[in-house]
């Protein structure tokens, strides 16, 4: 298998249980406006989204690591996307390059695991 496409993981309305399992609300918070932005994961990420609205666009294996300067951003991106929002916990793999498009503000709890 030469192709490897990490997978971006999305857990819909997630259990009362599983959110105390991960005690989320101890985990650093991010936000962001509505736009697009370039992003390069240098370790898993686990976040449980508080509110807001994304669309992920990975990006192909052979993208450079550093986020283009370019303003035609999907010209590397690969033909699938993953969308979520409020109550979602999202696991981003190690190594994905992608670009969020926010359509709704974006609050989140974050936690990078260091494998």
């Amino acid at each position: 298998m030469a192709d490897q496409n990490p997978r971006i993981i999305v857990e819909k309305n997630p259990s009362q249980d599983r959110l105390d399992e991960l005690k989320f609300k101890s985990w650093p918070k991010w936000g962001c406006s509505p736009g697009k932005y370039h992003l390069k994961y240098e370790a898993e990420e686990i976040c449980y989204i508080v509110k807001g609205k994304v669309k992920v666009y990975p990006k192909s294996s052979s993208s450079s690591t550093a986020a283009s300067s370019s303003s035609s951003s999907l010209d590397a991106q690969v033909d699938w996307s993953v969308e979520f929002g409020a109550g979602d916990i999202v696991t981003f793999p190690k190594g994905l390059s992608c670009t969020w498009d926010v359509s709704l503000s974006v609050d989140k709890h974050y936690i990078f695991r260091h494998n």
